[in-house]
């Protein structure tokens, strides 16, 4: 089903993206890699393209020029666009009385604007395609998660967003999945931004005992092939998800005394 279709994953060079951007390719799809990291990206590049096409484009998403050029380099290539994969995003974990607000505008700058920006531009190529626009999103976009305010919000938005998209479309055969992974094993905890916006730079969480990136890539392939329009992952993101609609104060103490579990946690 995925043979020659072309795939662009924003967030290609770690992670769930990495993980996506393999099984893409190992399914016959010809796949646009994007990252800021170039140099990353090529050397997944050389993996990849003995088993399928790859291009790779250097991106900032939090930049509008720089997903307009995704998207043009990916057309130039390729011709078409099948599916869209905004994946790129970044965490952090702070308190909010503790926060620097740069680092909710950072975080809304990659994480909502990056998916924004990328769909903007990919959206009428692929409504050529009756294809997919995919947000991954996490459970912290259907619960706020405490010391993560913008993260949670820029989760949350990215559903709205989407959510919107799909309804606007209805009669446009446009596929539109809100992708929600759960606690997955990747860097992003590493790379999270602290109350300063300087990184956190070591994960708090025992990333052995998560889902892997290349279990969530599988479930990520077949929500788009079964063109799914809500994913939620693992036995804990479910629970929390489905308790929220009707223990909503509940869950509120249950995810407080979880999160504050971790080591250094801001959360006494």
């Amino acid at each position: 089903m995925l043979k020659d279709k072309v795939v662009i994953i924003t967030g290609a060079s770690s992670g769930i993206g990495l993980a996506a951007a393999r099984a893409f390719a190992n399914k016959g799809a010809k796949v646009v890699l994007a990252a800021r990291r170039l140099d990353k990206l090529l050397e997944i590049d050389k993996e990849l393209s003995s088993v399928s096409e790859i291009l790779s484009v250097k991106t900032d998403v939090s930049s509008e020029s720089e997903c307009k050029n995704l998207i043009e380099q990916a057309i130039a290539r390729f011709g078409k666009i099948d599916i869209l994969v905004n994946n790129a995003g970044i965490s952090m974990r702070a308190m909010f009385k503790d926060l620097d607000l740069s680092v909710i505008k950072k975080l809304m700058d990659v994480n909502f604007w990056g998916t924004v920006y990328c769909t903007k531009y990919a959206l009428p190529h692929i409504l050529n395609t009756h294809g997919s626009i995919v947000g991954v999103i996490s459970i912290a976009g259907f619960k706020g998660l405490p010391a993560r305010t913008g993260y949670s919000s820029s989760k949350f938005a990215i559903y709205g967003f989407l959510d919107t998209l799909r309804v606007e479309h209805l009669k446009d055969d446009l596929h539109v999945m809100i992708f929600a992974p759960g606690f997955t094993a990747s860097n992003i905890r590493e790379e999270a931004l602290v109350s300063d916006g300087s990184r956190q730079g070591e994960t708090p969480r025992d990333e052995a005992s998560m889902m892997s990136a290349d279990e969530c890539a599988i479930h990520l392939i077949k929500g788009i092939e079964k063109r799914k329009a809500q994913i939620v992952l693992t036995p804990v993101g479910k629970l929390t998800v489905f308790l929220n609609k009707f223990f909503p104060r509940l869950v509120d103490r249950l995810e407080y005394n979880y999160m504050k579990k971790e080591p250094d946690s801001p959360l006494k």
